[in-house]
């Protein structure tokens, strides 16, 4: 007596009408704001010839995928939380996940880049224009979007090839992978398995390379010994660690996990941390921490 499931329901993140007008108004300020943080990064690395070096190339690439993952997901949560539209077909909540993952693991891949950059330029500066050159920006900087894309096409198969039958209620504001799952009346186990295995050997990967980068950084740091090697070593490097740290440590402990341990109510805070609050960081920790940048945003703004 089931019937196929053709569209899903988001659970609010309030059912009480003056929370969520409240909610409404805060988090539409965060994403104009995010928007206008990253815009604004964009806009300054393009015009100021000062910022076009291989480093503002990788972080105008971070800058665009902190403006998509917002857009992703936050429009369809103000509509909820003000018209209280929660519907969202099949279709659309498929599209909805196979973007977030695209942009989530091309982040990911993106700041191993990253990492692999402020390696070269602290441990081998005089050949850092040779090494990472344009050329190779480009490469790298179409393989992490590439190898999002694929990643995000393995993940979306894996889901929503399952059955979908019974409850559509999901305990999310977006259709993420582990409510999706939670839904399903088809065994999930095996392609949990698949989903933690690979979501673990590309995270944790990406995490063994960005950690060697800062180990061979201590290193160069430590045999140079030289006066104020700490300060500039810590101004090239500080933004990108801040910024690692924060998004790895938030998706991590959404995806690379059983199952079993999901929690909608920690889910909800996670996700709001390297959704929306990470993209509206971003900009932030990097103006705060790059005189080039400070002044670029300056100009921009003047």
């Amino acid at each position: 007596n089931l019937s196929t499931v053709s569209e899903f329901v988001f659970v609010g993140l309030s059912d009480a009408p003056e929370i969520r007008l409240l909610l409404f108004v805060l988090f539409l300020l965060l994403y104009l704001a995010t928007m206008a943080g990253n815009i604004t990064l964009l806009v300054a690395i393009s015009t100021d010839p000062h910022l076009h070096s291989p480093m503002y190339f990788l972080l105008g690439n971070l800058s665009l995928l902190d403006l998509l993952c917002p857009t992703i997901t936050v429009p369809k949560m103000l509509g909820a939380l003000l018209l209280e539209h929660k519907e969202i077909s099949f279709s659309g909540c498929l599209f909805q996940h196979f973007s977030l993952i695209t942009v989530v693991g091309t982040e990911i891949f993106l700041l191993t880049v990253m990492a692999y950059d402020r390696y070269v330029a602290v441990c081998h500066p005089l050949r850092y224009p040779s090494i990472m050159s344009t050329k190779l920006c480009a490469q790298l900087a179409v393989g992490t979007w590439a190898s999002g894309l694929l990643n995000s096409l393995l993940h979306t198969s894996l889901v929503f090839t399952l059955s979908f039958c019974g409850a559509n209620k999901i305990q999310q504001y977006y259709c993420d992978i582990p409510p999706v799952l939670a839904l399903s009346c088809s065994p999930t186990h095996s392609r949990e398995l698949v989903i933690l295995v690979v979501a673990g050997v590309l995270g944790s990967g990406a995490c063994v390379v960005t950690v060697v980068s800062y180990i061979f950084i201590l290193l160069e740091i430590l045999a140079r010994n030289s006066p104020g090697i700490w300060h500039k070593a810590f101004s090239t490097c500080g933004s990108h660690l801040t910024v690692v740290c924060l998004f790895y440590g938030t998706t991590i402990s959404t995806y690379v996990r059983p199952s079993f341990t999901y929690s909608p109510h920690r889910d909800r805070v996670v996700s709001m941390l390297y959704g929306m609050l990470t993209p509206l960081l971003n900009p932030i920790i990097y103006s705060l921490r790059n005189k080039e940048v400070k002044c670029a945003l300056k100009r921009v703004i003047k």
